[in-house]
């Protein structure tokens, strides 16, 4: 499976969160299906969410991209460390292997 493809696709037709606390927010509250974490995302926030996912058993996805990378995957004009996927939409991101 092309993850950026479904990245993209959930983006575009799901419901996405962007950002290091709105994902901590959705975490804590079990509103998250999925995180997915930039390989250059600061190592205190990749602990901080590894933490808290795996406390409410919601999977982490580390991203082998930047976050430049994430954030142009997305469409966006920024920089994404950090996005959570609160649903799927039409993408198939939930079946991510290695979670």
């Amino acid at each position: 499976m092309d993850v950026g493809r479904e990245i993209r696709k959930a983006t575009e037709t799901g419901r996405v969160l962007f950002g290091t606390e709105q994902s901590l927010k959705s975490v804590k509250t079990g509103e998250a299906k999925l995180v997915i974490v930039a390989s250059n995302a600061p190592e205190k926030t990749k602990e901080d969410l590894e933490y808290y996912c795996s406390l409410t058993q919601i999977p982490v996805h580390h991203y082998e991209g930047t976050s430049v990378d994430l954030g142009t995957l997305c469409g966006k004009p920024f920089v994404i460390s950090v996005l959570t996927v609160i649903s799927p939409g039409e993408s198939n991101l939930l079946m991510v292997e290695g979670h």
